[in-house]
């Protein structure tokens, strides 16, 4: 039997300015990665956000990011390990507190955008980050993508880790995701995106920009709550992977051994 996650990044709005259809989302994921307030986020949209996923039943992670919210945490920052550790120790706190207020347990970390993408290809970034998630809490998740120096870290740190993959990017033959930048990064295909999403947690494969398979292991899946078909493509693939007979729940819950 296979099981798989479904995690979705929200929590993104902040001040006036609204992002995501996180509470049509949440019906159709078994994670939430909750901005934190550097890249996106701030102090109510944490609480709004955490209430919602704890009424749905979905395992709620931090998504602590660059602080860097014009950019929205995508743009490169030169950053030392120590300062990863801080921000992410920082972040998780702040989260951490709500979910704790509204008698819920943080389940996993995911890092955003850019601070993702660095840790995972930067031991030294990645190590810090572990040891933050580490040091706030053991028995948390860390989800990081698949190969990368981030779950290598984690394993290291002693955390349980989860390989991500991702419905709506494109894969590079070394693994890594397409940068944002060429126009051949995103998937806004639903059923490309479904072929692609079945065959990576059926087949642990990947077809790659360069015409090539890669292997990857899919742990949890990543739908972008910012996409322009986030809510389309939640549904879609969470019934698409139900009829091929994959079993859809938290991570939290398929590493406690548990099946809904």
């Amino acid at each position: 039997m296979k099981y798989v996650d479904l995690n979705c990044d929200m929590g993104e709005s902040f001040g006036a300015y609204s992002l995501g259809r996180d509470a049509e989302i949440l019906a159709h994921v078994t994670s939430a990665n909750i901005a934190c307030g550097f890249h996106a986020g701030d102090a109510s949209t944490m609480r709004k956000t955490v209430k919602l996923a704890l009424e749905h039943g979905v395992g709620i992670g931090a998504h602590p990011g660059l602080q860097d919210l014009i950019g929205f945490g995508r743009r490169k920052m030169d950053i030392s390990p120590q300062e990863a550790y801080d921000i992410v120790v920082y972040q998780i706190g702040a989260l951490w507190g709500f979910v704790r207020s509204e008698g819920g347990k943080l389940q996993h970390v995911k890092a955003h955008g850019e601070l993702y993408n660095m840790a995972a290809l930067n031991a030294g970034l990645a190590e810090a980050i572990a040891e933050a998630v580490y040091k706030v809490d053991p028995e948390l998740i860390l989800l990081g993508l698949a190969g990368s120096e981030l779950v290598t870290a984690g394993k290291k740190a002693g955390l349980r880790t989860a390989s991500e993959v991702f419905s709506d990017r494109t894969y590079q033959s070394n693994g890594s995701l397409t940068p944002r930048r060429q126009p051949d990064a995103m998937i806004t295909d639903e059923q490309e995106s479904v072929k692609q999403v079945i065959r990576m947690v059926n087949e642990g494969k990947i077809l790659s920009r360069q015409n090539e398979d890669v292997s990857i292991q899919a742990d949890t899946i990543c739908i972008h709550g910012d996409g322009l078909h986030a809510l389309e493509f939640a549904q879609t693939i969470h019934t698409s992977l139900k009829q091929a007979g994959i079993i859809v729940q938290s991570i939290g819950t398929t590493m406690s051994g548990k099946s809904s």
